[in-house]
């Protein structure tokens, strides 16, 4: 067994993983207005790029799980930094969609290791009472990425250019190599992280037979309730500045820090929670779903925003509402699963939020294109929450 500080510094490192990921797949939303620009693409082109990523990681996400399963994250994370740095890098010298869109694709398969990896990592190195929190933790990683890459590739877009920034920030994800290597050689890590999982009760399922347990399920009606709010944001929260508060695109960078600054407050806050209501009672966390809920669905008051940053506000009451619930559902369903299938469940849920984001991102470009403004497109999103949260919490949370 880790001492709690090697163990919480392993899922720190791990957590950075996001981080990286975050970085390189989010530079094309912050310079999205100059890239569709410089392009010359309408926003419905720019809802099928965002799109391309997500059928990928879709597709990614559980394959990899399930090989990180087998292979183990110490090794596995390594060899998908390498490739899906590269792959950002790539971005720098796109002549048009279609190559753009071949991009985003192989960006998407290459980063779907990312998040199978950084949980199960959280779920071997830290004992049950420590996971919400950690997992709270890990989807700040995401999160703290959304805060470095609006003012690091704005700062590199006003000094050299958009396929500059793509450069700068590939290399920038480099940095994490180092750390997790360093970290991980240590002989108690290895054996934490290497070691084959414990005998249960249940055999690692099959995709279908994941897909159709209850426990899953449930699970995945709470992730798509909150994905397409969080998705907007992250995807369309440049646009949505440029379009409705009239910015130049070397401002953006300025404003959109803030919600992945609330998001990483509120995951961590209740992660906290969770935990310590699981050490009290063993049971899920429903009426932290439910304001969690709630918080989420403020993505409907977008159009009462008269400045920037009211604007921004409420995008981090409803990102930290959306992190709150991502956290409590992934902590909940991978706490009830066999150990041996952590990752692979895992990278279902994650590829669960990349098919939100296939429908969504799509429809939202179409929308806009149509209306001209976000309004019906924010109002939407907020109410989407509700009836995906109240399934989750209707169906209820045995003791585990």
């Amino acid at each position: 067994m880790l001492s709690r500080r090697v163990a919480w510094g392993v899922a720190v490192v791990a957590t950075l993983t996001m981080t990286v990921s975050y970085i390189d797949r989010a530079t094309f939303a912050v310079l999205a207005p100059s890239v569709t620009k410089a392009l010359h693409l309408d926003e419905q082109d720019y809802g099928w790029l965002t799109a391309a990523f997500s059928i990928a990681y879709l597709i990614a996400t559980p394959v990899t799980g399930w090989w990180i399963d087998r292979i183990g994250a110490r090794r596995g994370l390594v060899g998908s930094v390498l490739v899906w740095s590269s792959v950002a890098a790539l971005h720098a010298v796109v002549p048009g969609f279609g190559v753009l869109f071949a991009l985003r694709i192989a960006l998407g398969i290459s980063e779907g290791p990312s998040f199978p990896g950084a949980a199960q990592t959280v779920q071997r190195v830290l004992p049950e009472r420590d996971r919400a929190r950690g997992f709270g933790v890990l989807f700040t990683g995401s999160s703290i990425g959304g805060m470095l890459v609006p003012p690091l590739a704005t700062l590199i877009y006003n000094h050299a250019g958009w396929r500059v920034a793509f450069l700068g920030t590939a290399v920038v994800g480099l940095a994490w190599l180092p750390l997790w290597i360093v970290l991980t050689r240590r002989p108690d890590v290895r054996a934490q992280l290497e070691a084959p999982p414990a005998v249960t009760a249940e055999p690692r399922p099959r995709l279908g037979d994941l897909l159709r347990d209850p426990r899953m399920v449930r699970a995945l009606c709470g992730i798509f309730a909150a994905a397409p709010v969080l998705g907007f944001i992250q995807a369309w929260g440049a646009k949505y500045l440029v379009r409705e508060h009239h910015l130049a695109q070397g401002e953006v960078g300025h404003y959109l820090w803030l919600p992945p600054l609330m998001f990483d407050v509120v995951a961590v806050v209740f992660g906290d929670l969770a935990s310590r209501r699981h050490r009290a009672a063993g049971t899920s966390p429903l009426a932290l779903h439910a304001i969690a809920m709630v918080l989420a669905a403020t993505m409907a008051l977008t159009p009462l925003a008269t400045t920037p940053w009211n604007a921004m506000l409420i995008f981090g009451v409803a990102m930290g509402g959306a992190g709150a619930l991502y956290t409590l559902v992934t902590a909940d369903l991978l706490g009830r699963m066999p150990v041996g299938s952590v990752s692979f469940a895992g990278g279902v849920l994650a590829g669960a939020q990349s098919l939100a984001f296939v429908v969504s991102n799509p429809l939202i470009g179409r929308a806009v294109d149509r209306l001209h403004d976000y309004d019906a497109v924010t109002i939407a999103l907020g109410a989407w929450v509700i009836p995906g949260s109240l399934i989750w919490l209707a169906t209820g949370a045995r003791p585990r």
